[in-house]
């Protein structure tokens, strides 16, 4: 398990998260870095605003809806894909949406453990947008804690709307540090070794 636990995940997702609440706005999602700021602000708002204040009890269906917010933003095939590297293309549909399944359960999961770090402040430094791709340099303050953590996202043309693709937080790229570790975790004990740790991580 330990193997698996990248460190600050959970701060990535839950930040990301602040930033990227709602899939729905009234905001067109265009490719400029004005409305992407634009974005990212308003939906700051949105979400503080489900989760209320410090100490608030949330009830299941505020959980529920907070996990839909992370479905709906990371591009977990993308992540996973990147992550197995030529594995991913040696498997049948079936096996890669199962792969992609369990990974998006186990992301989803972690990021529900430490719900105060939604409250964290969001400073956007700089946006850049180039085309369907689009780098966020922000820093969370949280307490007295300040964390750099650079988002790199995608455009995705068919749904209109921009999803992350990975996050570095203090120059460690999440997307890196899983495919480390998968693909350690095949060299020893395969594929199948893999899925078997990702199966009682999520708990199936």
């Amino acid at each position: 398990m330990k193997n698996l636990h990248i460190k600050g995940l959970t701060l990535f997702l839950l930040l990301f998260i602040i930033s990227l609440a709602y899939p729905q706005s009234s905001i067109a999602q265009t490719k400029d870095s004005a409305t992407v700021k634009e974005l990212l602000q308003q939906r700051d708002k949105e979400i503080k605003e489900l989760m209320g204040p410090k100490g608030t009890d949330y009830t299941q269906k505020q959980k529920d809806k907070l996990k839909d917010i992370i479905n709906g933003v990371i591009d977990y095939r993308s992540m996973a894909k990147y992550a197995l590297e030529d594995t991913f293309d040696t498997l049948s549909t079936a096996q890669q949406d199962e792969f992609v399944d369990l990974f998006s359960t186990i992301i989803r999961d972690q990021s529900m453990k430490k719900l105060d770090i939604y409250r964290a402040d969001v400073t956007y430094d700089n946006i850049k947008v180039e085309d369907d791709s689009a780098v966020v340099k922000t820093t969370a303050q949280l307490e007295k804690v300040r964390t750099p953590v650079t988002y790199k996202m995608h455009y995705e043309g068919n749904n209109k709307q921009w999803v992350v693709t990975d996050m570095v937080i203090d120059d460690v790229s999440t997307a890196d540090s899983y495919r480390r570790q998968f693909q350690n975790i095949i060299r020893k004990r395969g594929y199948d070794g893999l899925l078997e740790i990702l199966k009682k991580r999520a708990g199936r």
